[in-house]
């Protein structure tokens, strides 16, 4: 009997750092937030209206990045370390002008972009998001850089750097808000100047290890790269449909916002809350999803189709109970997260009711609504995930929600009973999908 591509220990070494690196980013994200919020509501505002957009083109970039290191995955499975290489290199070619193309694109259009999308806003909210803008849209290429480099490390089975890169840039992002928001007072322009240079950092760390020539990938000689056709189509046939996927995703979350907002702000207070309680009892189990795109990527590339099918349903099952402990700890945590934020009672008191719901709901039918996904990309299902996903989260998560806030009068709680028919539909769905086996009639390599 051949031994298994990845022990148990294996799997510890690919899915600790992920989860860690995972909940730390989500940690100083709030951080961050709670920073900005002292200097006042017009540039929290102003924060939260940029970030809306930048979370858009992140994801675009994040998606590529994925669907090169499924490439890459499957070359290594297959112990084609050549073409795993030259895969890593079209990677950060196609980052790069990407990233470039939307820099240039929201420097020359940062104003009309913000008022077709958010529509006109307070001069000082607008003023605060012109200046973030700007800052935040030059960081593009370097994130882009760390996202290829990060996805190429993952793919050879290294979770380990990308965590510690991410730590001493968080740390970096952190302390340099305090110093130009409170020490030099610089307001808005110090928090996106303080992100500008964290991600320079992630840039110049991820880029120097890659060319270490002891590991499976090295990529030197970095301006001497030039397009590969073959492999950059093999790469966008699994990267357009996730940053489709995604995009419509962060635009479906847009109109929910648009909904909740009128229903007034203690009901805007309570979801608000609830979405980052939210986000944050899921993480785990992410993660999981993103170590498992490695593990069937690298099975599948091996030719090793029982072997892929037995690591879904072990990292699916690694996934839930995940979910299970994340969230109760969440809910037991909610009642002293909200009197820590100093949330007023009502809107406390909604934010309880509705993570006691997603806490009973979440782990009977979330896991397998976005788990295995990350498995049938791996295996170059992407258009169905996309299609799938697409289609519930508009049926469901929108227009459902639009429904039952709107016209049926079930506050903020419909928001999450429109997700909750989402998932279900998605569980019901890609369940249907596994068993055929049909994700695994694809090639990517």
């Amino acid at each position: 009997m051949k031994k298994h591509l990845f022990s148990n220990k294996d799997l510890a070494y690919l899915l600790i750092p992920l989860i860690l690196e995972q909940l730390l980013t989500s940690l100083m994200g709030t951080i961050d937030t709670i920073m900005v919020s002292n200097v006042g509501s017009a540039a929290i505002s102003a924060v939260s209206l940029v970030d809306s957009i930048n979370i858009l083109v992140l994801m675009a970039m994040t998606a590529m990045a994925t669907g090169g290191a499924i490439v890459c995955s499957q070359y290594i499975g297959n112990e084609d370390y050549k073409n795993a290489n030259n895969a890593a290199r079209q990677i950060i070619f196609c980052v790069t002008i990407v990233s470039l193309s939307l820099m240039a694109f929201c420097l020359l259009f940062r104003k009309p972009l913000l008022q077709l999308i958010f529509g006109k806003v307070e001069a000082s909210v607008m003023e605060g998001a012109m200046t973030y803008f700007f800052y935040t849209a030059i960081s593009f290429p370097f994130i882009g850089l760390y996202n290829a480099g990060a996805s190429i490390f993952r793919s050879q089975r290294n979770t380990k750097l990308p965590l510690i890169v991410s730590v001493l840039s968080n740390i970096m992002n952190i302390v340099g808000n305090y110093i130009l928001i409170f020490i030099v007072h610089m307001g808005v322009a110090g928090a996106a100047i303080a992100t500008l240079l964290s991600r320079i950092f992630l840039a110049i760390v991820i880029l120097y290890y890659l060319r270490k020539e002891n590991q499976i990938i090295s990529v030197r000689n970095y301006l001497q790269i030039r397009p590969n056709g073959d492999l950059i189509r093999r790469i966008l046939k699994l990267g357009i449909p996730s940053g489709i996927e995604n995009s419509m995703f962060q635009f479906g979350k847009l109109c929910i916002q648009s909904t909740v907002s009128t229903l007034g702000t203690v009901a805007i207070a309570a979801q608000a809350m609830t979405n980052i309680l939210e986000n944050l009892n899921g993480i785990a189990g992410l993660s999981v999803g993103m170590g498992m795109m490695t593990v069937i990527g690298q099975c599948l590339g091996a030719g090793r189709k029982e072997e892929a099918k037995y690591y879904m349903r072990k990292m699916t099952i690694i996934a839930e109970f995940t979910i299970i402990f994340s969230c109760l700890g969440v809910y037991l945590a909610t009642p002293y997260i909200t009197a820590f934020a100093g949330m007023e009672y009502r809107s406390a008191k909604m934010c309880e009711e509705m993570i006691l719901a997603i806490t009973i709901v979440k782990p009977l039918v979330w896991t397998l609504a976005f788990v295995p996904s990350y498995g049938m990309r791996a295996a170059g299902d992407a258009k169905f995930t996309m299609t799938v996903s697409i289609i519930t989260m508009w049926s469901c998560r929108v227009l459902l929600c639009i429904l039952l806030c709107r016209f049926l009068g079930f506050g903020p709680m419909g928001v999450w009973i429109a997700m909750f028919t989402d998932w279900t539909i998605r569980t019901i769905v890609f369940f249907i999908r596994l068993k055929s086996e049909k994700w695994l009639n694809h090639k990517v390599i």
